[in-house]
Parts: structure tokens; sequence; C-alpha cells
């Protein structure tokens, strides 16, 4: 069974004291994932850059090779296409892992910056592990979505959960957000599409405002196409989470990096999206604040030509032309026929005091 079609509100969800979902500012998170290439000091590096950025998080990923496959060479467990073609499973994550020895000092940087950190843990050992380090949130990677049990030991804490639903059908969606029950805290989904990178034309970021139909929980992206745009229209349309990989320098390398964003990029990225976000407002009709003097330039009925008392006015003596001090163009047809109360000259705005009011 899969969800249906709700006009439910959607409330928003707080991780660690920022509310985020509609009605909030765009909240960025900058995924780390592999890209410290093994030097905790890079490590530092990329939380000062976000933070810098202004990213509002920055994401951990909390496994190790023994815990998200087996050291094996046989079928299956070498990639065989995309961006890690012919790596072994076990290598690439041996590789992109962040040491759990790191995390309580990645933990105490980002605490000092005043940028919260949370992580994607990818089995229950790393659930536990996270928990003692006092995490204010919780990321299911897309790959583990199908993994029910991980997101029922992850809901057990009570914590904001993230889901991302890349290769997830909707039924498998569903499956996952029923897993995840009533955490207490909130959940959210993030429309994912799992190329590395994602070509834009499979981003079908209209499923972001359908998913938030359907599930009436805040809505976001993980995003994996190259550059910012995809992320500034996503939030053009409803999504109050940006996720994106970050590196120091895509060409240092390193598991993520080439569809990762530099920092500057990512900069443009948190000022692009809020921007957007800011220009959404709200369905009006009423003139804006910045409008106001414009409307002096707007068309208006004014005299062309000099007219004495009593002369009738005609399409040769009146017409619409800026600025706008005069009546209305559309009043155009009330007033050919009639006849000026008073002597006006060219150039005057015509008013109803103007004319001589009929009998």
């Amino acid at each position: 069974m899969t969800a249906p079609l709700t006009d439910r509100v959607v409330e928003s969800v707080e991780i660690d004291g920022r509310a985020v979902g509609p009605g909030h500012p765009p909240y960025v998170i900058a995924e780390l994932s592999g890209n410290h290439n093994g030097d905790i000091g890079r490590a530092l590096a990329l939380i000062e850059a976000a933070h810098a950025a202004g990213a509002d998080a920055v994401k951990l990923q909390t496994y190790t090779a023994d815990t998200i496959t087996l050291d094996h060479d046989g079928p299956g467990f070498t990639i065989e296409e995309g961006a890690w073609d012919g790596r072994r499973l076990y290598d690439l994550y041996e590789e992109a892992h962040t040491s759990w020895d790191w995390h309580p000092r990645l933990f105490e940087k980002s605490r000092s910056l005043g940028i919260t950190m949370f992580s994607s843990p990818f089995d229950s050992s790393a659930v536990d592990f996270l928990e003692s380090l006092d995490v204010p949130a919780y990321k299911i990677a897309s790959f583990e979505i199908v993994d029910v049990g991980l997101i029922e030991r992850v809901a057990a804490t009570k914590k904001p959960l993230i889901i991302s639903t890349g290769m997830a059908n909707l039924a498998e969606i569903t499956a996952g957000v029923d897993a995840a029950g009533d955490t207490g805290a909130g959940i959210i989904l993030l429309h994912c599409t799992s190329g590395y990178p994602t070509p834009p034309e499979d981003c079908n970021l209209e499923t972001i405002p359908d998913l938030a139909r359907r599930f009436s929980i805040p809505i976001g992206l993980s995003d994996h196409t190259l550059g910012t745009s995809v992320a500034v229209a996503a939030v053009a349309l409803g999504a109050s989470i940006i996720e994106k990989h970050v590196t120091l320098a895509r060409a240092d390398g390193g598991p993520d990096a080439a569809f990762s964003l530099e920092p500057h990029e990512l900069a443009h990225l948190c000022k692009d999206c809020r921007t957007a976000w800011s220009a959404l407002g709200h369905a009006s009709y009423d003139r804006a604040k910045s409008e106001e003097e414009m409307s002096l330039l707007r068309r208006s009925l004014y005299f062309v030509s000099d007219l004495a008392a009593g002369e009738t006015v005609t399409e040769n003596n009146l017409r619409s032309i800026r600025p706008g001090y005069g009546l209305p163009p559309s009043q155009l047809k009330n007033l050919l026929g009639r006849r000026v109360a008073r002597p006006v000259t060219r150039g005057t705005p015509v008013s109803w005091d103007d004319i001589e009011v009929s009998e």
C-alpha cells in the first residue's frame, strides 16, 4: 500500500533548536562523506569551510568497511560502472569511512563553531556509538531506506529523523516512513536521485511537492547534480532542506570529490537558496512596496491640447500616456463627448474636477 494524497498541514521539525519546514528558510546540510581523504585535519577544515559558507549543519557517515560489507571478491562485490567503476566495495568503504576515533573531535569542533553536526548510521552499533556523542538528529541514507530494522532502531532514539529516498519506489518510501512511526521529534524526507553525478533531467523535482502532499511532512532534496541550480529550483518547489557534498577542492580527488561543491560554491548555494525562499512569499495581488514609486509611471489620461471652458473632450485632445497622475485609461470612453468645466492646458492630468457634471 502506498501513501495517498492528503491535505494535512505540514508541521515543521526542530533540529538542534532550528525549525525546519514550510515557513522557514531552507536548511542547508554540508555532507562531508569521504572527502576528508583519510586526513582528520582536512575533515576539520571542511567543517570550518561549511560554517564559513553559511551551512546550517555538517553531516558525517558512521560506518566501517566491516559494518557495511564483506571483505570478499565474489560476484557483486566489485563495482562495474559509474563513478567507482572497478573498485571493490570493501576497499572503497575502507578508504571513504570516517574514523570513529575522529568523531568526538569532529563533534567538538562543530559545537565550538556553532554549526550542527549529525550523521548517517549504517548499523545498530553506529547508532549506539552516535548516541554516546549525543547527536541531535539522524539521517538514513538512500541505500538504507530498505533496512527497516535500522530505521526502527534510529526512530527509537526519539530524535529527528531524515530519510533519503534515492532508488526507492513509492511503496518502499511509505514502508520506510511507516517503520519510523512516531519518533516524537519528527520525520523529514529528502527526494534523491542516486546518480553520481545526477543529470538534471533525472531529478524530477516535481516529486518534492507530491511527497509533501502524500506524507504531510517536510520534504527536502539530497542533490548529486553538478552545480547549484537544481538545488535553487528545488527550494522554489518547496524543498525545506538542501543536502550537498562538499570538498575543499575537487582537484584534490577523493571518493566523492567529482560531484561535490567547493567552499565558494557552497556559499553561493546557501545564499541563492535562501534568496529563492525569500522570493516565494505568498499568493498576493496587492501592490508591493517596491512598486509604489513605479506606479506613477503607469499610463493615465492627459489633455494633449489646450481647451477653453465648455469645449468638448475628443480623442484629439485626450490621450492615454505616461505618467500616471491622471484618471485611469479605463475612463476614456466615459469622458469622450463631455465638456470641460474650466480651461485646461496641454500636459494637464485629467481629473473629474476638470469635467462638467452631466445633467
